[in-house]
């Protein structure tokens, strides 16, 4: 028997990165997933990785649309039955000197990293907290604790979702609801790969020295995969973590020890 097994999760960011290993892994543990992503392609990939699964759903929804989150988180718990977890891991990042930075990049960012978990959140609630035990977990990242140089938005972006946990963790805990950040950072994702094309053209990159993992890896010139927080959340959503709740988890290899 798996851990996981029939437990139902809704995972958002599920065509790429660390939200797609996440819904594989998941599935790989017996829980029934629905993977939503803005991306089409993306989440075509994420079915074709999961072969003939059943216990898949993939959902294209704009967390940044509050119209389109409440239908497809609507949708969602519908296909599901009902909502045991859910994982918010769909965000973007985009970089810039902060003297450069535009309202209209930052409230893109905000939108979408914060005020997307936000929303897929509140209008998962409802469903999660018929259930006598619940599991909400976030991705904040490093760079709300730790200066990540030219990524003011981001960064502000993930400090907010880190806030929002503890609250989620403290107001709902009574109803047997958990809520946790999970703080990546050296991660290979889409947004990693992207990021050196965000980035501006005079940046000093020995400012991202400090950033990079202690711990070794199999390649020292590759960051850490995806599966490496997968993992963790998974533990996270199971009965392994039962008692964890209002807190971060780090997943850096030590980068900022």
């Amino acid at each position: 028997m798996n851990r996981l097994d029939n437990r139902r999760v809704l995972v958002t960011g599920a065509g790429s990165g660390i939200g797609q290993a996440t819904a594989l892994r998941l599935l790989a543990e017996g829980a029934i997933v629905v993977g939503a992503d803005v991306n089409a392609e993306g989440l075509a990939l994420t079915r074709k990785q999961a072969g003939a699964d059943e216990r898949l759903t993939t959902l294209e929804m704009n967390i940044a649309d509050e119209a389109d989150v409440i239908a497809g988180v609507r949708s969602a718990i519908d296909t599901l039955g009902g909502l045991d977890a859910l994982v918010n891991a769909a965000g973007i990042l985009r970089a810039a000197h902060t003297h450069e930075t535009s309202l209209e990049l930052w409230n893109q960012i905000i939108t979408v990293n914060l005020t997307g978990t936000f929303l897929v959140t509140r209008e998962a609630l409802p469903a999660l907290l018929d259930n006598p035990s619940s599991t909400v977990v976030n991705f904040s990242s490093t760079s709300a604790n730790f200066a990540h140089p030219y990524m003011a938005a981001y960064s502000a972006s993930k400090g907010g979702i880190q806030t929002l946990t503890h609250v989620l963790a403290l107001e709902y805990g009574k109803r047997g609801l958990r809520a946790v950040s999970v703080a990546p950072g050296g991660i290979k994702s889409g947004i990693t790969d992207a990021t050196p094309g965000y980035l501006p053209q005079d940046a000093d990159w020995s400012l991202f020295s400090r950033l990079m993992a202690i711990v070794p890896q199999d390649n020292p010139a590759e960051m850490a995969g995806p599966e490496n927080v997968a993992g963790v959340i998974a533990m996270l959503v199971s009965d392994d973590g039962r008692f964890i709740s209002g807190t971060e988890i780090r997943i850096d290899g030590a980068a900022h020890t």
